[in-house]
């Protein structure tokens, strides 16, 4: 299986705090969901923005629900619940869907599916053009241009014959797979949107998703210690990406599931230990990212991402040690166990 993959950063000044703005276009890379062997791509993209104020809780903003409203059945709901599963499995807070910001994600899809193309920007005379940036274009639909977040967008096809929920599930593993994307998803905005546009290729659906993560504000997710994901307890997720663009630091081809450790925005993370060890007592030494040796400039101060550089197994259950400091202040996370599925990013 392939997939292609995007990733930016986009930020509004939040409050009194300093705005910050990156951005990182053209990744590349491989998976799919486990037991095929057919062709398929995906392609996922931005991360979240920084704020230096104090993180209150997320500010009602218009159109945003209380429960989710998409189809049932569709790929939007299970993108939708598979980032809520994976964020409400380790204490991260639940997202809710924002109208206003589906909008936006879905005119940003149907963008990528009219151009064929796999990118976090528009570019303006193109195909169903709504903005250049994450923000612009919730910006176009009527969000407060006041917000922090970002997005990712990925493109899914495949000749195996799935259901709309499996193309949904696909997009997210994709990018929950990926060093420089799965911290997209653990950002701490609570509103989201889902936009899911299809064509065809040799016959079959190509699956173009897009998620915005955008709010004026960022919801406090810690106060002892940051978290992790995968935590304990955590099961199924994908146990290898085999190419990101930037590629992710020390590695050579596809690399194993990537923990994410996340703060609240006023944090600063850095790593100074990781290992995974699995059932037979093989200790893996895990590469760790974060904003202070990140090369890439991607990664934000109040998180970091410990990875193996090289695939895990599937369906295997690894134990894991992560020590660092938050602010200056040393951490020490408490062994934990997750276990990987038969799916790839």
């Amino acid at each position: 299986m392939n997939k292609e993959v995007n990733k930016s950063i986009n930020a509004a000044k939040f409050l009194t705090s300093i705005a910050f703005c990156a951005a990182l276009a053209a990744c590349g890379g491989g998976g799919g969901s486990g037991g095929s062997s057919s062709p398929a791509s995906t392609a996922p993209a931005s991360a979240p923005g920084a704020a230096s104020s104090p993180a209150p809780a997320s500010s009602p903003v218009t159109g945003t629900q209380t429960t989710p409203q998409y189809a049932a059945n569709t790929a939007p709901l299970a993108m939708f619940n598979q980032v809520n599963a994976y964020r409400q499995q380790c204490g991260f807070p639940a997202v809710q869907q924002n109208t206003v910001l589906d909008q936006a994600a879905q005119a940003h899809a149907m963008y990528l599916g009219l151009n064929s193309v796999v990118s976090d920007t528009e570019t303006a005379g193109q195909q169903g053009f709504t903005g250049v940036s994450y923000l612009d274009r919730a910006v176009h639909f009527g969000f407060p241009s006041a917000a922090i977040g970002g997005g990712v967008s990925a493109n899914y096809y495949t000749n195996s014959t799935l259901s709309e929920t499996q193309y949904g599930q696909n997009l997210v593993y994709a990018w929950i797979a990926g060093v420089y994307h799965a911290p997209v998803l653990l950002t701490p905005v609570t509103t989201m949107g889902v936009g899911e546009y299809e064509t065809a290729i040799g016959g079959f659906p190509a699956a173009w998703g897009s998620l915005s993560l955008l709010n004026p504000s960022m919801q406090q997710v810690t106060t002892s210690g940051p978290l992790t994901f995968p935590c304990q307890g955590t099961t199924g997720v994908p146990y290898k990406d085999a190419a990101e663009s930037p590629t992710p630091p020390n590695t050579s081809g596809a690399w194993g599931t990537p923990v994410v450790v996340m703060g609240n925005a006023t944090d600063t993370i850095v790593l100074q230990s990781g290992t995974m060890t699995d059932p037979s007592g093989n200790v893996i030494n895990l590469q760790l990212l974060d904003s202070a040796n990140d090369p890439n400039k991607l990664i934000q101060p109040y998180e970091a991402v410990a990875y193996p550089a090289t695939p895990l197994a599937p369906n295997t259950t690894y134990t894991v040690n992560v020590t660092g400091t938050m602010n200056g202040n040393t951490f020490t996370k408490p062994p934990f166990t997750f276990t990987t599925g038969n799916i790839v990013g």
